[in-house]
């Protein structure tokens, strides 16, 4: 019976692994995680503010309320407004791959309704982060598109 309690009190010492990935150091990085992951989320903060006040200077060009940019579906709804489009394509917002080619016909006519081009457009539909910003601050003035239905 001594001899089990002897082999149970011994644990197997295994060298430790090495790190793998971006962090090689355990011990002693240069910068600490913390700051590394507090630097990137200050980033994405920045990032998300940015594009909110680019899209509510955007709305507030186009006469709608600016607080719209900030509710989840209403946005949406708002944006369609701008680009004169009927409210039942929000529906088709919701359909995967057809809300792509919906997103993509808005962006355009989004475009269209402040003067900008089909390449502006485009940036819309694919950069929007950028182009909302640059829609919002930029000289870009709001004309009421007709619907040619």
């Amino acid at each position: 019976m001594r001899a089990c309690r002897v082999r149970a009190n011994r644990v197997a010492r295994l060298p430790p692994r090495p790190s793998t990935g971006f962090f090689r150091s355990t011990s002693n990085p240069i910068i600490p995680r913390e700051i590394i992951v507090l630097i990137v989320l200050l980033i994405q903060l920045a990032i998300i503010v940015a594009v909110i006040a680019g899209v509510w200077k955007t709305f507030t060009k186009a006469g709608q309320p600016g607080w719209a940019a900030i509710i989840p579906i209403y946005n949406v709804y708002i944006l369609l407004k701008i680009a004169n489009r009927p409210w039942w394509w929000l529906l088709l917002m919701l359909i995967p791959l057809v809300n792509l080619v919906i997103a993509i016909i808005v962006a355009l006519d989004i475009a269209k309704a402040f003067g900008k081009g089909v390449g502006f457009g485009i940036g819309l539909a694919l950069l929007g982060f950028i182009f909302y910003a640059i829609l919002g601050f930029g000289s870009a003035t709001y004309t009421q598109p007709v619907r040619t239905a």
